[in-house]
Order: structure tokens, then sequence, then C-alpha cells
């Protein structure tokens, strides 16, 4: 009986780990293609952003008479390795983001045989729910977040005497990690949903905490944006209406669990 538990054990992880191995493949075949273009999805991709003629900047000049100039900022590398090591960050980061419908999947596949049949019906679509929420909060988070930022940051100067010379590491971590975090942020009705699903919060829990919410969501914004007040209302509002739209999904939830039980 223990033998066949611990072979029960062992075959659980070797299942983990060749779901590992296959998100593995799956980050390094396409990290592989943005590394073989490397020179293209910097200047086009992150680059860019400095530019006044990027989109998100065309938009405000043209529909709301918000104009900016070109950020005037040179980039630079201190380290022997930098660039080389900032290009293979860049395709790791790549891979996961563009990997991540995938990932879901994998890690979906893996807990997925241990739900009831019930809990199977409830998660019914839950990977690509997490993925368009995952990658609206990316899209966000690039075209709204990102480019404010380094607009701001760029432009900013104590005084004419002092240039913006940013390392491209620095320039790089801002934006991937202003991304990032802003699409894990775009996840927050998912969290409503398992964590009523699991039973630590419901409805009446976070409308009781609305306005805690709120304040935590502003603070949120401004870290993750530049520090004027423009930047942080355009980041609140959408994921202050995630907060409601996680109500919604956790008074649904909560019914949902009420009549199956």
């Amino acid at each position: 009986m223990l033998e066949n538990q611990q072979m029960s054990f062992l075959q659980h992880l070797d299942e983990l780990r060749w779901r590992l191995v296959r998100i593995a493949v799956a980050v390094i075949l396409v990290g592989v293609v943005l590394w073989i273009y490397q020179e293209w999805v910097m200047n086009h991709v992150f680059l860019a952003l400095k530019d006044k003629e990027f989109i998100t900047f065309r938009v405000l000049c043209t529909y709301f008479g918000v104009c900016v100039a070109d950020t005037s900022v040179k980039m630079q590398s201190m380290t022997v390795s930098g660039q080389f090591n900032y290009a293979m960050m860049m395709s790791i980061m790549g891979g996961l983001i563009i990997n991540a419908p995938y990932i879901f999947y994998q890690i979906w596949a893996f807990v997925k045989p241990g739900l009831k049949k019930n809990e199977l019906r409830a998660a019914k679509g839950l990977v690509f729910y997490v993925s368009l929420c995952f990658f609206s909060g990316i899209i966000f988070g690039y075209f709204v977040v990102a480019p404010l930022t380094v607009q701001f940051f760029g432009g900013f100067q104590i005084s004419p005497e002092i240039e913006n010379n940013f390392t491209i590491g620095s320039y790089m971590g801002t934006i991937i990690s202003t991304v990032f975090y802003t699409g894990v942020l775009f996840l927050l009705p998912i969290a409503s949903f398992i964590l009523t699903k699991i039973g630590l919060i419901g409805p009446d829990f976070l409308k009781k905490y609305r306005r805690h919410s709120i304040v935590v969501i502003l603070i949120i914004s401004a870290v993750i944006t530049p520090p004027d007040m423009l930047s942080q209302i355009i980041v609140s509002i959408p994921i202050i209406g995630l907060y409601e739209i996680g109500i919604v999904v956790s008074r649904r939830t909560s019914k949902n669990k009420n009549t199956i039980e």
C-alpha cells in the first residue's frame, strides 16, 4: 500500500516535471525568435516609447490636444556584458509573456485532475479568462502606463545642465516591470473568483472593504506610474472598474456555490 502511494506520488512529480519541460521549451523557442530579431524588438517595442510618434502620444495629441515632444534620452550600457544580458532578458521575458496562455493551460492541466465535477463546471473557460485579463493588462500597461512613465521621467530635469542618460537596464527594467505588474493587476476578477470559490472572501467582504481597496489601488497606481495626478487617475480608473467586476464575479460564484451545496 505504501509502495503504491509512493509510486503515485512519483508519477505526480513526473507529470509536473514534463509540464515544466513543455513550458521551458515553448519559452525557449519564442525566446530564440526574439533573439534573432532583437534589434527590431528593441527599436520598435522598447525605444519607440520615447518617440512622440508613438501611437499613444499621437492619440493624445489628436483627440485630447495633449502633445508631447521627443524624449531626449540617451541610452548607455555600463558593463562589458550589459547589452548581451539585456538582450537575453528581453528574449526570456518576451517568451514568458507571449506564452502566457500556454503556461496557464499547463498549470490548469496539472491541477484539473484533482478537482471535483462541480468545481470543473464552475471553472470552465478559466484559462481563457485568465489569458484575456492578463493580456488586457499587458496591452494597457504597454500603451498607457509605460509611455506615460517614460515621457515623464525622460523629460524631467532638475536643471538643464543635467542630462538624462539612462542605462538600458534601468530603462528596460522599468518598462517590463510596469507592463508585467499591470497585467497581474488585471487578474483581480480571477482572484475574486478563486478566493470566493475556496471560501476566503465573499461579495459582502469586498463591498465592506471597497473604500479601503480604492485607497490601496491609488497607492499601487502611484507606485507603478509617474508621480503626477493624471497618470495615477488614468491607471486607477480601470483597476477600480476591475474591482467592481470582481464583486460581481464573487456574487455569482457565491450564488452558484450555495446552489450546488
